[in-house]
C-alpha cells in the first residue's frame, strides 16, 4: 500500500478526518490554500477522474454530493467556493489516489488557491 490516502483511509496514518461514511472521507488538508481546505476522497482506489470506469461516476457523483454538504456545514455557500479535482501529469495531480479539493472562506484568486 504506497498511497498516501489509502494509507490515511486504513488508518495508518492519521488525518484530521471531518466526514467519513461508507464510500467517502473528507479530511483538512494539511498545507491549505484558502481558510477552508478539505479534501474529498473516496474510500475506493480510483487513480484519477480520468481513469475511472462508468461504474465508478456514481462514487464521483457521491463525493460531489459529499462536497455540497461540506459547504453549507463550512458556511461558505453565500460566498462562494471552488470544488476542483486534478488528474494526470498534465492536471498536476500529486496523490495517484481521486480527490477532490473544496476550497472558501476568502476570494480566491484565478489559480487554484
Amino acid at each position: 500500500m504506497e498511497c498516501l490516502f489509502c494509507k490515511i483511509l486504513s488508518g495508518a496514518i492519521s488525518a484530521d478526518i471531518i466526514y467519513q461514511d461508507d464510500r467517502s472521507v473528507a479530511i483538512r488538508d494539511i498545507y491549505p490554500q484558502a481558510p477552508n481546505h478539505i479534501l474529498i476522497l473516496p474510500r475506493e482506489h480510483i487513480v484519477s477522474l480520468a481513469e475511472a470506469t462508468k461504474e465508478q461516476l456514481q462514487t464521483v457523483e457521491h463525493l460531489v454530493e459529499v462536497a455540497w454538504q461540506l459547504a453549507r456545514n463550512e458556511k461558505i455557500t453565500k460566498t462562494g467556493f471552488r470544488l476542483v479535482t486534478n488528474s494526470g501529469p498534465d492536471g498536476d495531480q500529486v496523490i495517484p489516489h481521486l480527490h477532490f479539493h473544496l476550497l472558501g472562506g476568502r476570494k480566491l484568486s484565478g489559480q487554484m488557491g
